[in-house]
């Protein structure tokens, strides 16, 4: 089987964009090269084998579909759902934010 193509939203991009920034303010240009090795390696990952994220917060959220998949070694989970011919990346989260009024 043929992986999908990962395709993050305009809000998925922007959390992207405020991780990596927040981490090179903070000094850690590691932690935000780390960051987006993990994001290539998740978005990889899901390509292929859509069906492994977590179903949870599809419930707690009231989405169907729904899926998450954490990042490697970092504390961030990616929001998707799967599609006919594409993965449709939702968010791209810390683990400790208030999940439910981020997706409101």
């Amino acid at each position: 089987m043929n992986p999908k193509p990962v395709i993050p939203r305009l809000l998925a991009l922007q959390d992207v964009d405020e991780a990596i920034a927040h981490q090179v303010e903070a000094g850690s240009r590691q932690t935000a090269l780390a960051f987006i090795d993990a994001l290539e390696a998740a978005f990889n990952h899901i390509g292929s084998f859509p069906e492994s994220g977590s179903p949870r917060h599809a419930h707690e959220l009231d989405i169907p579909g729904l899926r998450s998949w954490p990042l490697s070694g970092l504390p961030f989970l990616i929001f998707y759902i799967e599609r006919q011919d594409h993965i449709d990346v939702w968010r791209v989260l810390h683990q400790r934010m208030d999940i439910p009024t981020r997706f409101e």
